[in-house]
This record gives structure tokens, C-alpha cells and sequence, in this order.
């Protein structure tokens, strides 16, 4: 029988887990019902990154919680090639195909960010790059017909699964692999994998496409939120870092969300 430290880990663990799972299901309820530009708003607001870094802050101080933040910044660069790829490629080719490849480079771009010593600066940097480059490849891919979406009974359990498997690896190990990898893992876009996966089959791959394309702006606001997430965490603390790292994502979506309604009434 476990001793009292090893179960009281295990319960917290499995707390932690549930937390974060109702969470993000929740949110992307809400997204399938509010139309591409809406849900993808709502999609790059720290949904599973947020709950993550809190669970970390319980557990590392704010010095582990800056050099992990400023390791997950380069890697929002990765996203947003992300995003882009899978795009272009659900114009044409099936979910599996088109998750696969958009994934692959994923972890090939993650992975090689891992052997770059990066700086708020450089950081930054990658974030302004992968914009530019991706934001005007990503515009055609903006709007398309959003058919009415049929749940399945395995809707909630696979969202709630993935997000709690991340949250469970990524507390787990957080310890064992230091800041920097804690920082990639922390950042894994567990949130648009469960929205390919779920919504491509059912509603197509442009109209989930039109979905993710339209979130390369809001993780550009991301991308700000973890580099504010880093600068609290270092000179301010944990605690701080985290309210500001939200604070940053979520003003910058509703910037987003008053210029979308303005061009829509306009």
C-alpha cells in the first residue's frame, strides 16, 4: 500500500487532471457553437497552458516558472506553423493526413528549438517571423460555410482525456526534465489537436480550417502572453506572472473580437 506522500501526490495528480479537463471542455463547447472567428478566439486564450503553469507554480518557484515560460515562447512560433500547415492542408486531404503532417512538424520544429539559447528578444523574434510570414498565407482560409455540428458520445471523454493526459505528464515529469523541456510540453497545442480531431470528420476540413486560421492572430496575442508570463515571473513572482500572462492574452483577444465586430457591422 502507497504511503501517505506517494497517494496524497496521486490525488492531487488526479485533482489537477479533472480541473483542467472540465475546463478546456467547456471552453470548446463554447467554441463549436460561436462561428470560426469567435471559437478561434476563444481557442488561443490559455486554456490548457493556463491551468498547467498554476499547477507548476504550486510546485517550482517563479525561477523555474520564468525559464520555463521563456522556453515556451519560441515554441508559440512552432504553433502558429502549425496552424498554417494543417490549413492548407485540410483543403484537400482527409483529418488523419492532414493532423499527421501538420503535427510532424510540430514536434520537428519544437524539438529544434531545443538546441537554440533563446533570449526574450529572440524569442520574440521567432514570434514576429512566423506572423509575418504566416498571417497573409492563412487569410484565404478565413471563412468558410459552418455547418451545424452533431455531438458524439465521445466528444467530452476525448477532450477531456487529452487535456488530462497533458496536464499528468506535464506536472509529472516537470521535475525530473527541467524547465526548459517542462516549457515545450507545457505548450503542446492539446487545444487545437482535440478541435481537428473532433470537428474535421464531422464538419469538414475547410470549415475547420476556417477555425484554426483565423486563431494565428489570437496566438499572436499568445505569444505576448508568455512573454509577459516570463518578465512577471522573473522580477515579480509566480503569482503575478500568471495574472498578467492572462491578462495579456485575454485583452488582446477582445482587441481582436471589437475589430471583428466592427469590420462586420462596418
Amino acid at each position: 500500500m502507497p504511503d501517505s506522500p506517494d497517494l496524497a501526490f496521486v490525488l492531487l495528480l488526479v485533482l489537477r487532471m479533472v480541473v483542467a479537463a472540465v475546463f478546456v471542455v467547456t471552453a470548446s463547447i463554447v467554441t463549436e457553437r460561436s462561428g470560426p472567428v469567435i471559437g478561434a478566439l476563444i481557442a488561443t486564450l490559455p486554456l490548457s497552458t493556463g491551468p498547467v503553469y498554476v499547477f507548476l507554480a504550486l510546485d517550482h518557484d517563479s525561477t523555474f516558472i520564468a525559464e520555463s515560460a521563456l522556453a515556451a515562447l519560441p515554441v508559440n512560433a512552432v504553433t502558429i506553423a502549425f496552424c498554417l500547415i494543417y490549413a492548407v492542408m485540410a483543403q484537400r486531404h482527409a483529418m488523419i493526413p492532414s493532423f499527421v503532417v501538420a503535427m510532424t512538424a510540430w514536434l520537428v520544429l519544437a524539438t529544434a528549438t531545443r538546441g537554440v539559447t533563446w533570449s526574450l528578444t529572440g524569442g520574440l523574434a521567432a514570434n514576429a517571423v512566423a506572423a509575418v510570414v504566416c498571417l497573409p498565407l492563412a487569410q484565404r482560409y478565413r471563412k468558410a460555410l459552418m455547418p451545424p455540428i452533431r455531438r458524439r458520445w465521445y466528444d467530452v471523454p476525448l477532450r477531456a482525456s487529452l487535456v488530462a493526459l497533458l496536464v499528468a505528464v506535464v506536472v509529472a515529469v516537470s521535475g525530473r526534465v527541467g524547465p526548459l523541456v517542462t516549457g515545450v510540453l507545457a505548450i503542446f497545442p492539446i487545444v487545437f489537436s482535440s478541435l481537428m480531431l473532433i470537428l474535421h470528420p464531422r464538419i469538414g476540413g475547410r470549415a475547420t480550417a476556417a477555425v484554426v486560421a483565423n486563431a494565428l492572430w489570437g496566438l499572436v496575442g499568445f505569444g505576448l502572453g508568455v512573454a509577459a508570463l516570463y518578465l512577471g515571473a522573473l522580477h515579480l513572482g509566480s503569482v503575478i506572472g500568471l495574472i498578467l500572462g492572462l491578462a495579456v492574452s485575454v485583452c488582446w483577444n477582445l482587441g481582436l473580437w471589437a475589430v471583428s465586430r466592427r469590420g462586420a457591422t462596418g
